[in-house]
């Protein structure tokens, strides 16, 4: 992508999101990526408020806001409305929340990259119903706080592996990313706008409000959970061909879980438990990519 693309922005200043938002740092890094011939469909979730009220909104590009459980479902139509038109150029892109894509609107979006529909599908992860609440969602990991899991009742349920899900589809390309590392965030838009056919991106973006943290916080704590392999970076292709794109420094998780309030209930024995957990799971991943990380 060419440097002066990368300058430009597509998002104003003056939205409403809270002070540290890893779903607008996301937004603007995307945004840079993907450029003006963009159409987004937001289903309700933070970025609902974030945009702004009508007439405003904070985005130079098209946006159509849409009911909770209807992303996959409304950026098949508007695609499929783009194509009628003639217009290959446009992007057509659904930007929602863990709660709007791990729960409410899986079934849309099951459907339609099932049907392989042309778009790229965008979850901002921040772990929870953040904009009406904090309450737990299936993306909500193991040992967090959340207004629906009070005191000593804290989740005690895996985070549902979103990308996994979807990869079963063979899903044209699905990856992960992070605030933490906007080149790799970049880099992953750039070639899933390259790309025909369904895919999606799962964008780990850090809430100072719900997690108990300061707002300056926010892109430390999104690089130690790719440093600790909780949230590892890799890409998937035709649902077959995975690719580590980062070699983490292998922290232990209490280097991250310590720095969060959500986390503050845990005792010892329950980080040993996530250490374990954590530790399968990048394991497992390194049996599907077959070797080592590629890129350092």
């Amino acid at each position: 992508m060419q440097l002066d693309n990368l300058e430009r922005e597509y998002m104003c200043p003056g939205h409403v999101g809270c002070p540290g938002c890893g779903a607008a740092i996301a937004m603007r890094f995307v945004l840079k990526a993907l450029g003006e011939k963009t159409i987004m469909i937001i289903p309700a979730c933070c970025w609902s408020i974030i945009a702004g009220p009508y007439p405003q909104s904070t985005l130079k590009i098209p946006v159509l806001h849409t009911a909770f459980e209807t992303g996959g479902a409304v950026a098949s139509g508007v695609r499929a409305a783009e194509d009628i038109k003639g217009d290959s150029e446009t992007t057509v892109v659904t930007w929602a929340g863990d709660g709007g894509t791990f729960d409410i609107g899986f079934q849309a979006l099951s459907g339609a990259v099932e049907r392989n529909e042309n778009f790229i599908y965008f979850c901002y992860d921040n772990e929870a119903y953040m904009n009406t609440g904090v309450q737990r969602s299936s993306s909500t990991p193991y040992g967090a706080w959340t207004t629906t899991t009070p005191g000593q009742q804290w989740k005690r349920l895996r985070k549902k592996n979103i990308v996994e899900a979807l990869v079963a589809h063979r899903i044209a390309y699905a990856a992960t990313a992070s605030i933490a590392f906007p080149e790799d965030l970049i880099r992953k838009v750039t070639k899933a706008k390259s790309i025909t056919g369904a895919r999606f991106i799962h964008i780990f973006s850090s809430c100072p409000t719900g997690w108990g943290m300061p707002s300056e916080m926010s892109i430390k704590i999104a690089r130690m959970a790719v440093q600790t392999n909780i949230f590892p970076l890799y890409e998937v292709e035709e649902g077959i061909r995975y690719t580590i794109n980062f070699t983490p420094k292998g922290y232990l998780v209490n280097e991250y879980f310590r720095l969060q309030g959500r986390f503050k209930h845990l005792n010892e024995k329950d980080l040993a438990h996530i250490q374990e957990m954590v530790d399968e799971d990048w394991n497992l991943l390194l049996r599907k990519a077959g070797s080592r990380p590629e890129i350092s």
